[in-house]
C-alpha cells in the first residue's frame, strides 16, 4: 500500500534584528523541516516574515498570504507548522481568529517547540490559554514598568530622556547648565514683567543676539515661538517634576495601534532638581498662559475693526496705542451709538512711573489721515513704473530647502529606528528569565528615541515656519503692490477687516503729536514695511517733523486736516 504524506505549510516570522531562543530564521525553517520530514509531511509551501511584528497580524504580507491561499484553495493542506506559537501571533484575538479562519478550511496548527498541535481535544484549549495569559503578562509587565516611572517621579528622580533646556544630566540627575539658564531666566521675565507674547519674546532673544545652545539633533540656534511655549509649559523649571504629561493612547477604531498623545492634566511632585525660577514665577506665567488662551467675542459692532491698532504709536512712551470704543444709547433709550477711539494702554514706564498720555484720538479721523497719505503716493506718475520693477523678483531659499531636506532625513532615520525597537521589544520571549529586564531597557531607548523625534520635528517646524514666512514676506510685498497700483478702485469697497489686515502688511508704524498742530496737523512720521517710491527715489519713511533725525520727505502740507 503506498505511503500517503500528510501536506502542510510552514510558517516562520522573526525581527531583522532578533531571534527566537538563539534561532535564526534559516535555524527555524531547518528545524520545521526535520520536524515534517520525521512525521512524514510533505511541505507545499514556505511562508517568511522577515522583520514583522506579531503583535497583530496587519504588516505581515506573508502571512496574509498564507490564508489568503488557505482559503481560495491554492495551498491544499492539512497542517501549518510554526516554531512556536509567539511565531504565529502574540495577540490572543489575532491567534485564535486566525485560527478559526484555517480550521473553517480543515487545516490545524502545530507549534512544534511547544508540542501544541489544534486538531488535537487539548491543543485549541492550550493555544487559547497561552496566547491569552502571554498577552495578560506583556499588559503586566507593561503596567509595571510605568508603575517604577511614576514611583520614581514620585520620589523626585529625572525619569530618563533628555535633560530640557537649562539642565544636563550629572548621574541621572538633572543639575542646572547656567550657559543655558540664563535665556530661561530671561524668557519667564520677559513673559511675566512685560506685554511680550511668545513669538514677541522668540524675536526679541534673536535681536538682542542670544543663541540656542544646539543639542541633540537640533541644527537651528534660534528661539522659535514653539520652544518659549515649551519652556513656559514646563514646570520642571520651578523644580517640579511632571508624570502623565504623555500618554500612549490607543487609536479609536484599531486594535493594536496607538499614539502618543499630550495631557491636559497630570501629576506634579517636587524634584530632588533646584529650580531655575521660583514657584511664584512659574504660577504668574502659568496664569499669563491660561488668561492668554481665552478668546472673548465681540457682540456689538460685529463689522468693525480698530484698523491702526498696536500701528499707531503713542506720542510719549512709543508703544502701541489700541483701539476703544465709547457705547452710548440713543436719544430713544433702546439702541446704542459707538464711538470709537485709539488711546494709550499705559503700560510702559517712563523715568519710573506709568505713561500718562490721556488723550484720546477718533479712530476716523486717524484712519482717513493715512489713507489720504497713501492715496497722494500712489497718485505719483512715477509710483506705477517703480512698483512693477518691484513684483516678481526672485528669492533663493535653497539652503532653508536643504536644511528641511536633512532633518526630514533624520526624522526617517529615527522613525525607522523606533520602529525596529518595537519590533525586537515584540519579539521578546515572555518565557526568558530577562525578559522583564530587556523591556525595560528597550521601552528607556524607546523613550529616548521619542524625544529625538520630538526634537527634530520641532526643528522641522520651526525651519519651515521661517521658509514660510520668507516666502509669505515675499508674496505678502507683492500682493501690497498689486494692490497699490489699484487703490483707489478698490480700498473704499473693503471691510474694516480688509482694509486692517492690508495696512498691517504694508504700514509698520504710525507716529503722531501729542496735540493736533496750530495748521492742523498731527500726523508726525509714518514707517512702511516695503519701499515705496516717492519722487525720484524710494524710502521706507516719510517725516513731517523738520526736528527728526530721520530723513525729511516733504510729502505735502495739509493732508491731515
Amino acid at each position: 500500500m503506498k505511503n500517503i504524506k500528510i501536506k502542510c505549510n510552514i510558517y516562520t516570522r522573526v525581527s531583522t534584528t532578533m531571534q527566537v531562543d538563539g534561532y535564526s530564521l534559516d535555524a527555524q525553517k531547518e528545524k520545521l523541516r526535520r520536524y515534517a520530514e520525521f512525521q512524514n509531511m510533505e511541505i507545499v509551501n514556505e511562508y517568511s516574515d522577515e522583520g514583522k511584528s506579531g503583535k497583530s497580524v496587519e504588516g505581515r504580507p506573508e502571512f496574509q498570504r498564507m490564508l489568503d491561499n488557505i482559503e481560495n484553495g491554492t495551498d491544499e493542506i492539512q497542517f501549518v507548522l510554526v516554531f512556536k506559537l509567539s511565531r504565529f501571533g502574540r495577540n490572543a484575538a489575532d491567534v485564535l481568529n486566525s485560527l478559526q479562519r484555517m480550521q473553517d478550511f480543515g487545516v490545524n496548527l502545530i507549534c512544534v517547540e511547544d508540542g501544541i498541535d489544534s486538531s488535537k481535544d487539548s491543543g485549541k484549549l492550550m493555544i487559547s490559554v497561552l496566547s491569552a495569559v502571554a498577552e495578560i503578562e506583556r499588559e503586566n509587565i507593561l503596567v509595571q514598568t510605568m508603575e517604577g516611572r511614576k514611583q520614581k517621579a514620585r520620589e523626585g528622580k529625572w525619569n530618563g530622556g533628555f535633560a530640557p533646556y537649562g539642565y544636563e544630566l550629572v548621574n541621572g540627575e538633572l543639575q542646572i547648565a547656567e550657559d543655558e539658564a540664563e535665556v530661561i531666566r530671561l524668557i519667564y521675565d520677559k513673559f511675566i514683567h512685560t506685554n511680550m507674547g511668545i513669538a514677541a519674546i522668540a524675536i526679541w532673544l534673536n535681536q538682542h543676539g542670544y543663541k540656542k545652545k544646539k543639542r541633540q539633533n537640533n541644527t537651528l540656534d534660534a528661539f522659535a515661538a514653539s520652544f518659549i511655549k515649551g519652556v513656559l509649559d514646563n514646570p520642571v523649571y520651578c523644580g517640579k517634576l511632571a508624570y502623565g504629561r504623555r500618554k500612549n493612547e490607543k487609536v479609536s477604531g484599531t486594535r493594536n495601534e496607538y499614539r502618543i498623545v499630550k495631557q491636559e492634566n497630570y501629576m506634579l511632585y517636587d524634584g530632588i532638581h533646584e529650580g531655575i525660577i521660583s514657584e511664584t514665577d512659574w504660577e504668574l506665567a502659568h496664569q499669563k498662559r491660561v488668561k492668554n488662551g481665552v478668546k472673548y467675542e465681540k457682540i456689538h459692532s460685529l463689522d468693525h475693526e480698530h484698523i491702526l491698532s498696536g500701528i499707531l504709536k503713542c506720542p510719549l512712551c512709543g508703544s502701541g496705542m489700541y483701539g476703544n470704543v465709547n457705547r452710548k444709547k440713543k436719544k430713544d433709550g433702546t439702541l446704542y451709538k459707538d464711538y470709537f477711539y485709539y488711546a494709550c494702554k499705559h503700560r510702559r514706564l517712563m523715568n519710573g512711573h506709568r505713561c500718562d498720555y490721556h488723550k484720546q484720538w477718533s479712530e476716523d479721523k486717524v484712519n482717513n489721515a493715512v489713507e489720504e497719505v497713501i492715496r497722494k503716493l500712489v497718485q505719483n506718475p512715477k509710483f506705477e513704473e517703480a512698483i512693477r520693477k518691484k513684483i516678481g523678483s526672485r528669492i533663493d531659499t535653497d539652503e532653508i530647502e536643504r536644511e528641511i531636506e536633512n532633518l526630514e532625513k533624520q526624522h526617517r532615520q529615527l522613525t525607522g529606528a523606533k520602529a525596529r525597537l518595537g519590533q525586537q521589544m515584540d519579539n521578546l520571549d515572555i518565557m526568558d528569565k530577562f525578559y522583564e529586564k530587556k523591556y525595560q531597557d528597550m521601552e528607556t531607548r524607546l523613550y529616548r528615541l521619542y524625544d529625538e523625534i520630538e526634537g527634530v520635528e520641532n526643528s522641522i517646524e520651526e525651519v519651515k515656519k521661517r521658509l514660510l514666512n520668507i516666502q509669505q514676506q515675499k508674496i505678502s510685498e507683492e500682493n501690497v503692490y498689486q494692490f497699490l497700483l489699484y487703490f483707489d478702485k478698490l480700498y473704499d469697497k473693503f471691510t474694516d477687516l480688509e482694509k486692517k489686515e492690508f495696512l498691517n502688511s504694508f504700514v509698520e508704524r504710525v507716529d503722531i503729536y501729542d496735540q493736533e498742530q496750530p495748521d492742523g496737523r498731527f500726523l508726525k512720521h509714518i514707517k512702511f514695511r516695503f519701499p515705496v517710491y516717492f519722487g525720484d527715489r524710494e524710502t521706507q519713511e516719510l517725516c513731517w517733523d523738520n526736528e527728526s533725525t530721520v530723513e525729511t520727505v516733504v510729502l505735502m502740507s495739509r493732508v491731515e486736516k
